[in-house]
């Protein structure tokens, strides 16, 4: 999600598990040496961060600048990914263009926590490469590519060798050869392998590694790095010729009549990792369903489901704890604000990845003393061409007592709530302490700015603290809610800008107080109050006739583009309809503005911006990318790919599954044992029945009709409906 703006210079860097050199805990982005538990805060995955501001330290357990891939790289260097077939079995990848071959550029090989075990994977038939027909992704893990090959003794311009290979992330591949032909053909098959064993930091960055010398080795090759780490290729059958010198396996296959024969590559390194999502304790996402008037639907939530356990990943400390990475090529690891938001919007398909996160960013809190205790520590991140950098710490500090309070309401288990419970409090010590005096929270910077998003989701945690606090028999519940009542008092009268068109809220408050007036797809966190007791929603930061305005202008072609939310409105200063944060769609902050503003009761804008989201997911695939094109949307036009845009995205993923959830309303409260149902009342897809979601811990089904009204179907034992 994180992109710089033109002239920014980011430096891509690799996670590395050691912690020496990391900045202190009082910088605003410094991540902690050890967590709450005392384990190490970094992980062993590859994180790319491409947006980060000048003089920003690294993501959590990221040494200083230079300290591990030297020298800049400019963002517009990243290699383009938006044409990309990519495999996902996080910790593996496999990524190519959709002709199937791995010709070494760009991102192109197959990777394993983040070190590229093979780059080069050439087919030849006959001395000629394939024709590539056909590359099509089959599920999150694994790509199908269909080649066709002409033969001397083809008796037209029609090719009688059908080329079909079937690529799994883990690391395999199955080439099979199927003829046509009325009579037995001899094929000389050639494979062109090689790999540079690079990581995927320096080859984002355009500076892969020299290739390796190959040296024969079983029924393959054998790649050696001078670090000590080696990369394997065996084939079977065994090739007829294995040349290392020229990285050359060669076969002479013979197809009978109609008969077909399979190569079957695998590639290893010393250490294979099976991915995280093949756990032996049940599914961490269920099996959920949609089926509706609108086949769309169906096919969005499986591919969602499908990416979302594909990028799953483990707490190396703590290996039964999985989290979601940030999104797939650039931030397969741990990126804590993305990692809440994406297990906040999956907490329909039950509490268990939201709890294992939970534990997993809580053992990186500070908890030493000094004015940094109980903040979370991320990165800086930039925020478009009218604000300074902000803090991905301060934003998943704040959402961190949120989560865990809805997770609650979706039926955590009350022993797991005790044990996350003391990071909550320190997460809302850290906001008393940050806002001081002041009811506005600022950022945690020199310049003293306070945002608008940041206000918004101070007033969530506040208030679903509260709740949180009352429901566990703990002190300060009334201070809180106190306190919050004081925060929307302030922004209604400071962040406010009245004018002709009927007013807006500023996007921040200088130091001196000027409010920033410029609109964009940030505002909808205005409208996500959280999730309360007896399926209510928190109060908003905004009163009636401002939400009735905001919901205007978020529903206006300014900032609606027909593909959903624009980052920047296209008026403003500064728009640029690939910016991340000046005027691209960034998908899960059209979900965000889908739910706020069915909660808040405009279902006319809340389903423009869902259908036109259902419709860019049509044409990706269903494979929602983190963010692409905020172009006007035409009665010709279809949306336009970001080529640096993580895809898939866990954040967007998980947007998929808060939208569709949005259809039905259901607004549960385990403890309380009923749950809600607000479905939208214009019923933008037709009948749509949901089933396979979790409440309470048990399956969960709902059947919104034509008509807008809902029926459970499935619930758990006692769970009554509510009104």
């Amino acid at each position: 999600m994180d992109r710089p703006v033109p002239n920014r210079t980011p430096v891509p860097q690799f996670r590395q598990p050691s912690t020496a050199g990391l900045p202190p805990a009082s910088a605003p982005g410094a991540p902690a040496s050890r967590g709450a538990a005392g384990a190490p805060a970094a992980a062993v995955h590859p994180v790319i961060d491409p947006s980060r501001a000048p003089g920003a330290r690294g993501l959590v357990g990221a040494g200083p600048p230079g300290a591990l891939w030297p020298g800049p790289a400019r963002a517009d260097d990243l290699p383009p990914v938006h044409d990309a077939l990519i495999c996902v079995a996080l910790p593996h990848l496999a990524v190519s263009q959709d002709h199937g071959q791995l010709t070494g550029h760009g991102l192109e090989g197959f990777y394993q926590s983040g070190r590229r075990l093979l780059s080069h994977c050439r087919l030849r038939v006959g001395g000629r490469e394939p024709v590539p027909v056909q590359g099509r992704l089959l599920t999150a893990d694994r790509a199908h590519f269909v080649g066709v090959v002409r033969t001397p003794a083809d008796p037209g311009p029609d090719p009688g060798i059908r080329v079909e290979r079937s690529r799994h992330a883990e690391g395999t591949e199955r080439i099979t050869f199927r003829s046509s032909l009325g009579h037995t053909v001899r094929l000389p098959v050639e494979l062109s392998l090689g790999t540079d064993l690079a990581h995927l930091g320096a080859v984002a960055a355009g500076r892969p590694a020299a290739e390796l010398r190959a040296t024969v080795h079983d029924a393959g090759m054998r790649w050696t790095a001078s670090d000590g780490h080696h990369a394997i290729v065996t084939a079977d059958p065994p090739p007829k010729d294995a040349l290392a010198s020229a990285g050359l396996l060669r076969w002479e296959l013979v197809l009978q009549p109609g008969g077909a024969s399979t190569i079957e590559l695998r590639v290893r390194s010393g250490q294979p990792i099976r991915p995280a999502s093949r756990t032996t304790n049940g599914p961490v996402l269920p099996e959920a369903r949609a089926e509706s008037d609108d086949p769309r639907a169906g096919k969005l939530l499986r591919t969602a489901l499908d990416d979302l356990r594909a990028m799953l990943l483990r707490d190396p400390a703590h290996p039964a704890d999985l989290h979601p990475a940030g999104g797939v090529p650039w931030r397969c690891g741990l990126a804590a604000a993305e990692a809440l938001w994406t297990v906040r919007m999956a907490l329909p398909l039950g509490t268990r990845l939201a709890a294992a996160t939970l534990r997993t960013i809580a053992r990186t809190q500070l908890t030493g003393p000094g004015p940094g205790t109980g903040r979370i520590p991320g990165p800086l991140r930039d925020a478009g061409p009218h604000l300074p950098p902000g803090c991905t710490g301060v934003e998943a500090t704040l959402a961190f007592p949120a989560v865990l309070a809805e997770a609650h309401r979706w039926g955590l288990p009350e022993q797991e709530l005790a044990e996350l419970l003391p990071a909550a409090e320190r997460c809302l010590h850290w906001l008393r302490s940050a806002a001081g005096d002041s009811a506005l929270v600022p950022e945690p910077s020199p310049a003293g700015l306070r945002r608008a998003e940041t206000q918004a989701h101070a007033h969530r945690a506040a208030l679903l603290g509260a709740d949180l606090l009352d429901a566990c028999g703990r002190a300060g519940a009334e201070g809180w809610r106190d306190w919050a009542a004081d925060l929307r008092r302030r922004f209604r009268e400071e962040f406010w800008i009245d004018d002709r068109a009927g007013g807006r809220p500023a996007a921040a408050l200088a130091p001196d107080g000027r409010p920033l007036p410029h609109l964009g797809a940030g505002a909808a966190h205005l409208l996500d109050t959280g999730l309360l007791g007896g399926g209510r929603l928190a109060d908003g930061l905004l009163d009636k006739v401002q939400t009735e305005q905001l919901a205007r202008l978020l529903g206006g072609p300014a900032v609606d583009c027909g593909w959903g939310l624009r980052s920047l409105g296209s008026r403003e200063p500064g728009h640029n309809p690939f910016g991340h944060r000046s005027g691209a769609v960034r998908v899960h902050e059209t979900a965000v503005a889908v739910a706020g503003l069915a909660g808040a009761g405009y279902d006319k804008e809340a389903t423009s911006l869902l259908r036109g989201l259902l419709d860019a997911a049509e044409v990706f695939g269903y494979r929602l990318p983190e963010m692409y094109a905020g172009l006007q949307r035409t009665a010709d036009s279809a949306p336009v790919a970001h080529p640096a845009a993580c895809r898939p995205a866990a954040v967007a993923s998980a947007a998929a599954v808060q939208v569709l959830t949005t259809l039905a309303g259901v607004r549960p409260d385990a403890p309380g044992r009923t749950v809600t149902l607000q479905p939208l009342r214009c019923v933008p897809l037709g009948a749509i029945r949901l089933s396979g979601l979790c409440i309470a811990g048990e399956p969960f089904a709902v059947r919104i009709s034509r008509m807008g009204l809902g029926m459970v179907e499935e619930a758990a034992p006692g769970l009554q409906l509510g009104v």
